[in-house]
């Protein structure tokens, strides 16, 4: 007798369907055999499974089982194919009904003792399940919430394999998982920008680059407060709306990172790899690809601090997917795409001393010394760069201010009066807010007037600006005016004018050296 299942597995961020036919036959020798490309874990089913099954009091008689996975042509990892091989060997020896798994998804791994325990990768099979019309899916109790986010979807979760199998033969009636509904997390109550002493032009910076999802570059001295700035940025970003909450739970899911039991991330990513990390660490790579740092920053930011520190490899590697959004990965066996739409935040210092420029502080660097620590940053890096301030030292009458600064949240307002504004802005346009702004939409929404040009065309002349400044440029002044629009309490987006263009130009300041 041929059994049929439905599963899935995992390719990037996305799952694509896999179909568990079992062949279970008296006829012959007793043997197990898998075929379909299955990875190592998947072959090793077969020992958790006959256990699980043991300790869940089924008895199967001795039989010839073939187990293909198909389409046989893609490789099938990870420990998911459990449930679904013991439902198919359940249904093959007769101990189920025939059509009792006909339209279920199902995806676990299954313990020794016949517990169901949770798997990476359940939010995109559930979201497979449901654009394939399945009846539910069975899925681990840890996995419920994640996979109860799709909307649309019975979701199932026995808690081992005796209660899913009576489940299946109708004699148990399990309640399908309440949907899992966005949200948001308490921010760190620790990090506020009203802590931050001083520093008001690169508060002013940070804000107009969270408004419009602009990279930037901290770079001053020691104890200057460059990191303690950028800790805080995503207490001053807009909540994820749902679509934008999926993707990151996606990622995080398939990644195995999601804590058992967790629902929908909805705090946005916060990613600070030590600057020791590895090409394929920070965009993603290895033998068989896994999502990188950039990736999980996704929707979020990824800071990295002491950037002239990593090795010029890494750095270059984000080249693209700070450009294009998504990073794609080539291998011999597999090539996949990650999204990686993230927000850059870097912290460096001057110099190899951090005291150039600093007039309490003598710079004891030579000149081929810090020839040799900017040659680290290439200039196609810095270009994908928006926003370079400068964060000087604070001084003593800033330190001994009393009182608090503008808190966190009053500036959230703002960037997210910004950001609807935006959203309103390119709604049914690939663009999400200025950042992304490109071609026929930049000069649609980024016009200047006679003014205008004359200005930008003497910061080219005299900067050097390449075409892809002048583009973030132009973008900058765009989220300026939007800030500006914002603090006067919304309204009509205002165009762009003489001081939104020279604020842009004077936030790139490694231009201007």
């Amino acid at each position: 007798m041929i059994v049929r299942l439905l599963s899935g597995g995992i390719e990037g961020v996305d799952a694509y369907p896999v179909e568990l036919e079992v062949d279970y036959t008296r006829q012959g020798l007793p043997a197990f055999s898998m075929v379909g490309l299955a990875e190592t874990a998947v072959r090793e089913a077969r020992e958790r499974v006959f256990s699980a099954l043991r300790s869940a009091a089924f008895r199967l008689p001795p039989a010839r089982v073939t187990v293909n996975l198909a389409p046989a042509g893609r490789r099938k990892n990870g420990t998911a194919y459990d449930l679904p091989l013991a439902a198919g060997l359940l249904t093959a020896a007769g101990l189920l009904p025939p059509e009792s798994t006909d339209g279920y998804f199902m995806a676990g791994e299954v313990s020794l003792s016949g517990e169901l325990k949770p798997v990476p990768g359940i939010l995109p099979l559930a979201i497979l399940a449901r654009d394939q019309g399945a009846r539910g899916i069975i899925v681990p109790p840890g996995n419920a919430a994640e996979a109860a986010a799709v909307r649309g979807l019975s979701v199932f979760a026995p808690a081992g394999l005796a209660q899913c199998a009576a489940f299946l033969a109708g004699e148990l009636a399990l309640e399908p998982t309440p949907p899992t509904l966005p949200r948001e997390e308490a921010a760190d109550a620790t990090l506020d920008y009203a802590e931050v002493k001083g520093q008001q032009a690169a508060k002013r910076a940070l804000e107009i680059a969270a408004a419009g999802g602009h990279n930037i570059l901290l770079i001053g001295p020691p104890g200057s407060g460059k990191s303690m700035l950028a800790q805080r940025l995503p207490t001053i970003l807009p909540p994820l709306d749902f679509e934008e909450a999926l993707e990151v739970t996606k990622i995080y899911s398939v990644a195995g990172l999601l804590r058992p039991g967790q629902g929908l991330a909805t705090r946005r990513p916060f990613r600070s790899p030590h600057h020791t990390v590895s090409d394929a660490a920070l965009a993603g790579g290895g033998s068989w690809p896994r999502p990188g740092e950039v990736t999980l920053a996704h929707r979020g930011v990824l800071f990295l601090d002491e950037l002239p520190e990593y090795r010029k490899s890494a750095l270059e590697s984000l080249r693209q997917p700070l450009e294009d959004g998504k990073v794609c990965i080539s291998r011999a066996n597999q090539s996949v795409v990650y999204p990686s739409d993230c927000m850059l935040a870097a912290a460096m210092n001057p110099c190899p001393c951090g005291y150039l420029g600093d007039p309490a502080h003598a710079c004891t660097c030579r000149p081929d010394q810090r020839e040799r620590y900017r040659a680290k940053l290439s200039g196609p890096l810095l270009d994908r760069i928006d926003v370079h301030v400068e964060v000087p030292a604070v001084p003593y009458e800033a330190l001994r201010a009393e009182g608090e600064g503008e808190s966190s949240a009053s500036i959230r307002e703002r960037v997210t009066a910004a950001r609807n504004l935006q959203r309103e802005r390119y709604a049914g346009t690939p663009a999400r807010c200025n950042a992304d702004l490109s071609g026929a939409l930049l000069e649609r929404y980024c016009a200047l007037d006679a003014d205008g040009h004359a200005l930008m065309e003497g910061a080219v002349r005299r900067l050097g600006l390449s075409a892809r400044a002048y583009t973030r440029v132009l973008r900058l002044a765009r989220t300026i005016a939007d800030v500006e629009t914002a603090r006067a309490g919304g309204g009509e987006t205002a165009p762009i004018a003489l001081p939104h263009l020279a604020e842009a130009v004077a936030l790139r300041v490694l231009d201007r050296q």
